[in-house]
């Protein structure tokens, strides 16, 4: 991707200049606010934590907050820039510890080249910090500054130039030789690039398995051999026995080569003198050692890495430090270890084999991945490597003892990854991607409805995920139409009374409905009727799918599309189910518009068909069948009806995670569950609640909805033969969008 000069500046200067700011996590609107945030509240922590120093975790930001150090003397492929010049650099990697792992930094430019008095003052800030991360520093010194501080500092310090590096490339080389066919222990490896990357590359690879012996490191001034009288203690710690007099002759039957130098280094005849199956890594950025281009065009059985994201198994820091943090953070470990390093790459390369969800598709242009060639490591922008990595760091760090907490329950410390990365909010742009691969015919039969009208253009046309069709009044809609600017080829407009198959539907809704107390006539007035028509689209296959109600009591929408459509077979019941997303969470509440008092066997086909919707938006479903009894600790019919519902389930879906009978606290409260229930299936907080009835369903969707900020998506109506969907009176453009996909989901579904 190309970015202009202009476009750069113009980003980090437009507006409020700089990327990064400090917001306040309390409220601070009153006097009663102040007194608290400062005098003389701010007394009260402050003699808790001179009482006991650990309590400043406890009342204060440092264990979530990192600072990102630099000295400005290799910045970023721009060399010894100065630390005035290498802020926007350090603002940007405060900026990806946000976004990929909600770790606050504080960037800090000092001004010394001197490695010990830079070591002295990085060691006075420990009270601050809950972690130190080293940056564009030049080597050899960096060696030096991060062995001090490490032995110094009672806090992790991570050195990410060396061992972010290092971790990335030593999951995809591990990856890469499996897909390879190859042994570690055998490869035969060049490195070229003896600085801070290149040593640590070179450390991590041989402690994976990779044979020092069989590393030939190559630096500015050549192979870096024993009979060198120029090398620092760090090259020599690679300096081989056997002298290669050209990188040409080193790469001769190498199995892999790593680039950490410059670009145009690698010539395609040596690409050509490798072994079978080579592995390269020109990781040089932004311009490789050898093309990608120019590799893959002279060997067709090569694995090759680059640092771009424009071509396949980008190596790419920002797979590693924020996560590697968030682990050590979470456990306040005092130090990131070898233990902990080899922990984040064994999680990085098993995450490379597991099937791509769809957040990751959407986020590479709909592009699929799966383990091979092109895909060796994970993309930067999976959401998952934030809660495959930091478990996995965090557990070595409990493992090896540098921990001071520790974590008892990694199900529910998953969860809490989740919810920092708010990654309960991609639940609908999900269904919107998946929609939009195979967009469906959409009936509208409130189409002379201006939401409506918004609604289905953006669906069309922003979103691309439907093919609108609006019933109505056919000169009214097309008048509003011309009216807000849309173009009329977007929607194909129906007018019931006036289209040519309303007979058939009327003579086909009679035969359905004779003895059911309808007349021809009836069926023909009935027909006239936007939902009763647009019911029987959906029937015929003249439409997908049908969204209304926007106008029309729920009894009025359903009751039409239950006549014309029916019930699955299977299932023989229609449910309702809405989404409610609350302070980052995400839960799914049913039966919240449909069954008033479902018996035991309904409750059983309610929490099933719940369970399988839940697994669309791509969210394992956690089940809870609620009551005000807790596992029987309350005899009453009510409590006993949802206890044999359970049973139910358990015997026809085992596969359901699913429990109860139990309160609402104890489903949505892990502490509760563990402590005072641990034989409970559910081991960490349900994310489905199965209401007993319609008068707890509905109360309880309606009542959060009004009284926190939560936002309430739906009804999704389960059970029909066919996709129907109801909307909300009060849904908005948006929400009727949300709606849209997930009834365009539900068609691609069926």
């Amino acid at each position: 991707m190309k970015i202009r000069k202009q476009e750069a500046l113009d980003y980090h200067s437009k507006g409020r200049p700089g990327k990064i700011e400090v917001k306040s996590t309390k409220p601070f609107f009153t006097s009663r606010d102040l007194s608290l945030a400062y005098t003389p509240g701010v007394a009260e922590p402050c003699l808790e934590i001179k009482n006991n120093p650990d309590d400043i975790y406890k009342y204060t930001t440092k264990g979530n907050l990192v600072a990102v150090i630099s000295n400005g003397t290799a910045v970023l492929g721009l060399g010894a820039i100065g630390p005035e010049a290498g802020k926007p650099v350090m603002e940007g990697k405060g900026v990806l510890f946000k976004r990929f792992a909600d770790i606050d930094v504080f960037d800090l430019e000092v001004n010394t080249t001197d490695a010990d008095e830079f070591i002295h003052t990085v060691e006075l800030l420990e009270p601050t910090f809950g972690g130190i991360n080293l940056e564009d520093i030049k080597a050899p010194e960096c060696f030096k500054i991060e062995e001090e501080l490490k032995k110094r500092m009672n806090i992790p310090v991570f050195h990410d130039d060396q061992h972010g590096t290092a971790i990335i490339s030593c999951a995809a080389l591990i990856n890469a030789a499996e897909i390879a066919r190859k042994k570690l222990e055998d490869l035969k490896m060049v490195i070229v690039g003896a600085g801070a990357a290149g040593i640590a590359c070179a450390k991590l690879y041989v402690q994976a398995g990779v044979k020092k012996e069989n590393i030939a490191m190559f630096d500015s001034r050549g192979h870096i051999s024993k009979d060198r009288t120029d090398l620092n203690p760090y090259k020599q710690e690679f300096a081989g026995e056997t002298k290669f007099d050209s990188l040409e002759e080193a790469m001769k039957g190498a199995d892999v080569f790593v680039g950490l130098s410059k670009p145009n280094l690698v010539s395609k005849d040596m690409v050509r003198s490798m072994a079978d199956n080579p592995i390269i890594f020109a990781l040089a950025n932004p311009d490789p050692e050898i093309t990608y281009e120019d590799a893959i065009s002279v060997r067709d059985d090569l694995i090759m890495a680059t640092g771009r994201s424009d071509y396949p198994n980008q190596v790419n820091n920002v797979l590693g430090f924020p996560f590697i943090f968030r682990g050590a953070l979470d456990v306040r470990a005092k130090a990131i270890n070898e233990e902990m390093k080899m922990a984040a790459v064994k999680a990085l390369a098993n995450l490379a084999k597991e099937k791509v969800p769809e957040v990751v598709i959407r986020a590479y242009g709909n592009k699929e991945f799966s383990f091979g060639r092109d895909y060796i490591i994970p993309k930067p922008f999976d959401p998952r490597v934030l809660w495959k990595v930091a478990p996995a760091v965090a557990k070595a760090a409990i493992d090896s003892g540098v921990a001071r907490e520790t974590i008892d329950d990694w199900l529910d410390y998953e969860e809490k990854l989740k919810e920092r990365l708010g990654y309960s909010q991609e639940v609908i742009r999900a269904m919107i991607h998946k929609a939009q691969r195979n967009p469906k015919k959409v009936v509208f039969p409130e189409g002379e409805e201006e939401r409506i009208i918004r609604a289905a253009y953006d669906a069309a046309v922003h979103e691309q995920i439907a093919e609108p069709i609006l019933l109505g009044d056919k000169k009214v809609i097309e008048n509003m139409i011309t009216n807000f600017g849309f173009d009329k080829n977007v929607f194909t407009v129906i007018e019931p009374e006036k289209d040519e198959r309303l007979a058939k539907y009327a003579d086909e809704f009679y035969q359905m409905r004779q003895r059911k107390g309808v007349t021809q006539r009836e069926a023909m007035r009935l027909m006239k009727q936007p939902t009763y028509f647009g019911s029987m689209m959906v029937k015929n296959g003249d439409a997908d799918t049908l969204l209304g109600g926007l106008t029309r009591h729920y009894p009025n929408t359903i009751r039409p599309a239950l006549q014309c459509i029916g019930v699955k077979e299977d299932i023989g019941l229609v449910s309702g189910l809405y989404i409610v997303i609350v302070n980052r969470k995400v839960y799914f509440f049913a039966d919240t518009t449909v069954n008033i008092n479902p018996t035991s066997e309904d409750l059983a086909k309610i929490a099933i068909s719940t369970a399988d919707t839940v697994k669309e938006f791509d969210i394992e479903p956690r089940v809870a069948m609620l009551s005000f009894s807790n596992f029987g600790s309350v005899k009453h019919p009510e409590a006993n009806k949802v206890k044999e519902a359970v049973e139910i389930v358990n015997k026809l879906r085992p596969d359901i995670i699913l429990d109860g009978e139990m309160q609402a606290d104890t489903a949505v409260v892990t502490d509760i569950l563990k402590s005072e229930f641990p034989f409970s299936r559910l081991k960490t907080a349900a994310n489905v609640l199965i209401f007993p009835d319609l008068n707890a369903g509905n109360i309880a969707y309606k009542l959060i909805e009004r009284i926190t900020d939560a936002s309430v998506i739906g009804p999704i109506l389960m059970g029909m033969k066919k996709p129907v969907h109801v909307l909300q009176r009060s849904a908005t453009v948006n929400d009727i969008v949300n709606m849209t996909a997930i009834a365009v989901v539900d068609a691609l579904k069926r």
